[in-house]
């Protein structure tokens, strides 16, 4: 028979019998999504129809073979007509129905058979009898084009498979797929496991494929210029693993992480093998849809292919900014926070479990540690099973017990790194400069030994032992930018003082014999400008702080100004020259007087408009004024030499009235004056000198000091000279002189030393409407001024920031008592150049306590582990619900060790945050390299033959310098395959030897455990250099980068540079 040339592989049953057999299978085969069903032309298939419902083999309507050329627009291409209709065009026939009949019949030659997927959409299964038509090309020739078709139910994968044959692309190469538009945008095929209609490919898009070049990039993420250009040109080639990571802005924190990552064998590998593209897992809801590993995947390709002196990790910053927003931007951070993230996020990108189920947990109920330990074990890997979990989690115990009911509660939690606490000192050192008493004496540093929750009269005592002063003659005080900053009270807690502050103690006098109370008066030195400030819409000059502070103890009675005068050239008697009889300092004509006058009259802020905006709010609000010896505490950037007085001053020569005293311009003259408050009392008396109460205040202004407690304090501002190195440390160097220039002016009522900015403002716009005195007063006072000499400097009243305020000592008294009195001495450039000796006023002194070399703690880490299983009490924000009580308890805790991961990671918590200090803790921490034995630390004494030994050695070191707010992050990290030390400082990367690694930078701690510690497959390098250019000593580091850190690169060799 005719019907079986060529094709048929059997004779073909009776007509009845093949009748039977297509109708059954027509009639019972439902559609089911993804099963095949074949397309045949319906004329053909109505003909045999015919031809087995006569039964007659010799009929002439025998089919002849399957022909579907009806169906094709052309038989070179074979692709289906548009527009074909079913059971008009064509019938559709399961695929044994389809076997059968081309048993039977054969099929047409040059015709492939029409095989259509049953795709389940979402309202109904459907034959596809149009499939999607894709074109297909690669990345490196765009040009060559071909076309294919998938069924909507083809997954990714099989494209994939397509091309690599259709291109001949070579098995071992990773590839990635881009989807791309007619409107030329692409966007990446992550996921190869879905299908192409849930991939949204539909007909007439490209699929473009890449593969991933040698160095570890993509071809698609290179610049244009860089992909046509010679890359061949000076390839490098060095040992894999030894690759910088560029700093994009403060990301030393990222790199530091990641070389540790990447030095970690396990985890590197699994990367390198591509093990990771068989457990992306693109449906976790907790996880990063595999961009966080694809990301980590293309950084560790790059920086172990041996082709890269250092990497630029953008796009992995521009993930983990994506997914964690606490990174985005290019402030500094931890990396430990980074670690912990990367590590989360890698786990759920690979997290092998797809659908987590839930599990309730059990309480231990007095059953064995070795069952609910397993229990809890295996359950943790029924939600969690990840190369994440396989290489760094492990388990520890934990037992709270409720003070109450004793209640005891066990349970088993899976860790993925150890936190360790640090053994935190109960000391601290401090550094302060001592003011005496004596007039001729420089500022002396001292370092001191305090209790680390002492309060201020801790540092007193310590200071008094070294000094044998009395600790009630002491003032602690903070200066920052000429000013007082902050005066301590004699209770505040020295946590309010940090390390980089300048602290200075003054020396109070005794006041015998005076049945008043002392005054605390606070001293600022400011220097006025040679012009008025005419664009401030006032007569007044400028004037700008300079040199250092003095806090002096006077009698309440002592404050006029020709006291406060005589007392003030007396304590600064070593830098302010007294005038000699022959140079003249008489006062000048009447007209400068009054011009002088009427400045003052006008000015008010003692600092200028622009000025006065910065001044204002940096000086906080002192404490209250304290009326007695106690010292109120403060704290200080600059470090202030200033002298006590010696003997008690008599007055000055005339008594200053409210106006006649001009501003002395030029003086440079030592003060004699300080000797007032050495023995006792002395004080300037009364309140304003020398009448005009109406708030006249002229050249020499209103102003000393007011009531506060303490006696004086030592001398102003002297601090070590740029001049005189040797014998003396440069004070000035220690303190803070940005942003003191501020413009005198009067009549400024002092403010109360606690109070708020708003309270200030409003004070200083009231005493701005202070009116100016009578005119019929001024004549008066500018005859007594025509009658005395002149003087170096006048006197102000001002507030705690070194500004004048209108309406400051007015009602005729110098000194307001109602808060902490501030005066100023005002010099003029001229007489400041002639009578004040700058380098002398900034010299100080070394006491011998600085010379002792401060011995730098050191604490095993073995420490550290018994702190973190030692028993604790629960805080109160983080109480536990007793299940017996029914409600929160203060629980007692306790953590042991119970199973280790392959890699344990073991972060020292350097960084130690309360209520009421923040501290970073620069101990050494001496961990060992190799052989750190946790046998001892874990709670089961007695391990099986099959379970691993607890023996680690040190594969990588995080470390931080710096302190607090800022600081410089780098890393030790050992390279698997040579198993040679090096260490990365960004994008640089030197050799390294065993004896660096442990200083008091490290901050987290990778160890491998030996029974997975591969051995070096490679020899160990050489000593001399890699191909670069730079020295071994030429590793930078950050601003705040350790010293330490410096040394332990000096000895260095440089590997790679950028």
């Amino acid at each position: 028979m005719t019907a079986n040339s060529g094709c048929s592989a059997a004779e073909p049953p009776g007509l009845k019998t093949q009748r039977r057999e297509i109708e059954c299978l027509l009639q019972e085969c439902e559609l089911r999504a993804g099963e095949s069903w074949y397309v045949v032309d319906r004329r053909w298939f109505e003909q045999w129809k015919e031809f087995v419902e006569k039964e007659d083999q010799n009929s002439s309507s025998f089919p002849g073979q399957i022909d579907n050329t009806e169906l094709f627009e052309d038989l070179d291409s074979c692709h289906l007509k548009e527009r074909l209709v079913e059971n008009e065009d064509f019938v559709l026939v399961p695929a044994e129905a389809w076997h059968k009949l081309l048993a039977w019949y054969g099929m047409a030659e040059a015709q492939p058979p029409l095989e259509r997927k049953v795709v389940d959409l979402p309202s109904t299964l459907k034959v596809e009898v149009y499939p999607v038509e894709i074109f297909l090309c690669l990345h490196s020739n765009m040009e060559n084009v071909i076309t294919a078709q998938f069924s909507r139910t083809d997954s990714i994968c099989a494209i994939q498979r397509a091309m690599c044959e259709a291109f001949s692309v070579p098995p071992a190469s990773e590839c990635r797929l881009w989807m791309k538009s007619s409107d030329s945008s692409c966007e990446r095929l992550r996921n190869v496991h879905v299908s192409v209609l849930d991939a949204c490919l539909s007909s007439g898009m490209t699929v473009i494929m890449e593969m991933r070049n040698a160095d570890g990039t993509w071809p698609s993420s290179r610049p244009q210029i860089m992909r046509n250009s010679g890359e061949e040109q000076d390839p490098y080639r060095g040992q894999p693993g030894v690759c910088g990571l560029t700093n994009l802005g403060n990301t030393c924190f990222m790199n530091s992480a990641l070389q540790c990552l990447s030095n970690t064998p396990a985890l590197t590998e699994y990367f390198l093998l591509n093990s990771y593209l068989d457990e992306l897992n693109f449906t976790n809801p907790l996880g990063m849809k595999g961009e966080i590993a694809e990301a980590y995947a293309d950084i560790i390709k790059q920086m172990w292919s041996g082709r890269h002196y250092s990497v630029v990790p953008r796009v992995f910053k521009t993930k983990v900014g994506h997914f964690a927003s606490q990174f985005l931007g290019y402030q500094q951070h931890d990396s430990q926070e980074l670690l912990s993230f990367l590590l989360d996020g890698l786990h759920e990108d690979l997290n092998r479990v797809k659908n987590k189920e839930y599990i309730e947990l059990r309480d231990a109920a007095g059953r064995p540690d070795q069952e609910v330990a397993g229990e809890a074990w295996h359950n943790h890997r029924r939600r969690n099973d990840s190369v994440i979990v396989d290489t760094f989690h492990g388990l520890f115990k934990s037992t709270l017990v409720c003070p109450e009911c004793h209640k005891v509660s066990v349970t088993f939690d899976p860790f993925c790194y150890l936190s360790v606490p640090l053994p935190v000192s109960k000391e601290r050192v401090m550094e302060v400069f001592f003011v005496s008493l004596d007039p001729h004496a420089k500022p002396v540093q001292h370092r001191v030994v305090v209790p680390k929750a002492g309060k201020v009269t801790d540092l007193c005592a310590a200071l008094s032992e070294m000094t044998d002063v009395p600790p009630t003659q002491m003032v602690v005080a903070d200066v920052f930018n000429h000013r007082f900053y902050k005066i301590y009270t004699t209770e505040e807690s020295l946590s309010c003082i940090l390390d980089r502050d300048d602290i200075f103690v003054y020396e109070l006098s005794v006041l015998e014999e005076q049945p008043e109370e002392p005054v605390l008066l606070a001293l600022y030195l400011r220097e006025r400008s040679h012009y008025r400030d005419y664009g401030s819409g006032s007569n007044s000059y400028g004037t700008t702080l300079f040199g250092h502070p003095l806090l002096l103890s006077v009698a309440r009675s002592s404050c006029s100004r020709e006291a406060l005068y005589s007392l003030f050239l007396q304590r600064l008697a070593r830098y302010v020259r007294t005038p000699d009889p022959s140079e003249e300092l008489e006062e000048e004509e009447e007209e400068e007087d009054e011009e002088e006058e009427e400045l003052y009259k006008s000015q008010t802020n003692g600092i200028s408009d622009d000025e006065q905006e910065e001044a204002e709010p940096a000086g906080p609000s002192q404490t209250e004024p304290s009326h007695s010896d106690e010292s109120p505490n403060s704290q200080s950037d600059s470090a202030s030499t200033t002298e006590p007085p010696q003997d008690r001053p008599s007055h000055a020569p005339t008594s200053l009235e409210q106006g006649d005293a001009e501003t002395s311009n030029g003086c440079q003259a030592e003060p004699a004056a300080a000797a007032g408050n050495a023995a006792g009392g002395n004080a300037a008396g009364g309140n304003a000198a020398g009448g005009n109460a109406a708030g006249g205040n002229a050249a020499g202004g209103n102003a000393a000091g007011g009531n506060a407690a303490g006696g004086n304090a030592a001398g102003g501002n002297a601090a070590g000279g740029a001049d005189d190195m040797n014998a003396c440390g440069d004070l000035g160097a220690a303190t803070n002189t940005a942003g003191s220039s501020e413009p005198p002016a009067e009549q400024l009522q002092q403010q109360p030393c606690e109070t708020t900015e708003e309270e200030k403002e409003e004070d200083k716009q009231e005493e701005a409407c202070s009116p100016s005195p009578p005119a019929n007063e001024q004549p008066a006072k500018r005859r007594a001024c025509r009658k005395r000499r002149r003087s170096l400097f006048t006197i102000q009243a001002v507030n705690s920031t070194g500004t004048t305020e209108r309406g400051m000592g007015e009602g005729g008294s110098a000194v307001s008592f109602s808060s902490q009195p501030y005066v100023a001495i005002d010099w003029d450039p001229d007489m400041k150049k002639r009578f004040y000796n700058e380098n002398e006023a900034e010299k100080y002194v070394k006491h011998a306590s600085m010379e002792v070399p401060q011995q730098q703690t050191t604490v095993q880490l073995q420490e550290c582990i018994e702190l973190f299983t030692t028993v604790e009490t629960l805080e109160e924000e983080n109480p536990w619900y007793c299940p017996v009580c029914k409600k929160h308890q203060l629980a007692t805790k306790k953590l042991d060790l119970w199973s280790l991961p392959e890699v344990l990671i073991i972060h020292l918590k350097r960084f130690s945050y309360t209520k009421f200090t923040r501290e970073k803790l620069d101990s050494v921490v001496d961990f060992p390299l190799r052989d750190l034995d946790f046998s001892g630390c874990l709670l089961r004494k007695t391990l099986s033959s099959d379970e691993p030994p607890s023996r680690y050695d040190l594969i990588a070191v995080s470390n931080h310098y710096g302190g607090l707010r800022d600081g410089h992050y780098t890393s030790y990290a050992q390279n698997k395959d040579n198993g040679q030390w090096y260490y990365f400082d960004d994008s640089k990367v030197t050799y390294a030897t065993e004896d660096q690694i442990m200083t008091n930078a490290a901050y987290v701690l990778f160890y491998h455990r030996q029974d997975k510690m591969r051995r070096p497959t490679l020899p160990a390098p050489s000593a001399s250099p890699a191909p670069s250019t730079q020295s071994a000593n030429d590793i930078t580091s950050c601003k705040d980068e350790d010293a330490g850190q410096a040394a332990a690169a000096s000895c260095c060799v440089t590997m790679e540079t950028d």
